[in-house]
């Protein structure tokens, strides 16, 4: 069960609402994006505020993220997931190839292991699903890597409902623990996964939970009555939605900003009402 493995679905909602660590890093995920005593000082305020998720990846830098949760969070707490993924290459801040050979797998998650200082990585996730690689070896190669005690769980990134159903038939029994698709309150095209994710007792682990700076456009207007009567801003009232939206979606808003962080994790505590679910809808 889900609830067993991430202790995070059923659980206060602060912490299903965890933290990303991709605004770290520069524009494109690429490079630094300031100060390293910066990114640190964020990582552990976020902890210090009961996260118990944090969401990094190989890429994210590439490798600088996941150096900085290592540098800012280790020796990790018993209650703290860190979760990271592996699957992608980058050469550039706009080139991206996916990476899914299970010897490709393989060097991604030891290195991911050394850059994170750990024995053992809560949660790996397959970034991308590679085409030219049956889904079969993908999911073997981390099968393998979990039965040798180098990852505890398995999430996908990214995939369709069809795709997700094969891989929970060819995966070894309660591997698969997650779920990360684009989901948030103005797109919500993967509701029929998270209605899998959520038959299956799965964490959804949703990517630009904020819209990637969409909610300031036309599209979230509605969300100006709302948020004024709670006395919030728009993106504290998208990630309230999606806490209230489902037990199993776990946000992880990513922010360089010790301000931002704050703002994003007091989204918690609000508690919307049926007629601000029903404005939202």
């Amino acid at each position: 069960m889900i609830v067993d493995i991430l202790r995070l679905v059923g659980e206060p909602a602060l912490r299903r609402l965890g933290y990303g660590t991709a605004q770290l890093t520069g524009p494109g995920y690429w490079g630094p994006r300031g100060e390293r005593a910066d990114a640190v000082a964020v990582l552990r305020r976020a902890v210090e505020r009961g996260v118990t998720l944090i969401d990094t990846a190989d890429n994210y830098g590439p490798d600088l993220a996941e150096e900085l949760v290592a540098e800012g969070l280790h020796p990790y707490s018993a209650d703290l997931v860190v979760a990271t993924k592996g699957g992608v290459v980058r050469t550039s801040d706009s080139a991206w190839h996916i990476a899914g050979r299970p010897e490709q797998l393989r060097t991604m998650c030891e290195a991911s292991l050394r850059r994170l200082r750990t024995e053992t990585i809560d949660l790996y996730q397959l970034h991308r699903l590679d085409p030219e690689v049956p889904l079969a070896e993908q999911l073997g190669a981390l099968g393998e890597l979990r039965r040798e005690g180098k990852i505890r769980h398995i999430g996908l990134d990214t995939v369709t409902v069809v795709q997700l159903k094969e891989a929970l038939g060819l995966a070894e029994t309660g591997s698969i623990a997650s779920v990360q698709n684009r989901f948030n309150l103005i797109d919500r095209k993967s509701e029929a996964v998270l209605e899998v994710c959520e038959a299956h007792d799965l964490a959804f682990l949703p990517w630009f939970p904020l819209a990637n700076g969409a909610l300031a456009g036309e599209a979230a207007a509605a969300l100006d009555a709302v948020a004024a009567r709670h006395g919030a801003s728009r993106g504290q009232i998208a990630l309230a939605w999606l806490l209230h939206r489902s037990p199993v979606l776990c946000p992880t808003p990513g922010t360089g900003s010790l301000a931002h962080l704050e703002e994003n994790l007091d989204a918690a505590a609000i508690r919307l009402s049926e007629e601000d679910l029903a404005a939202l809808r």
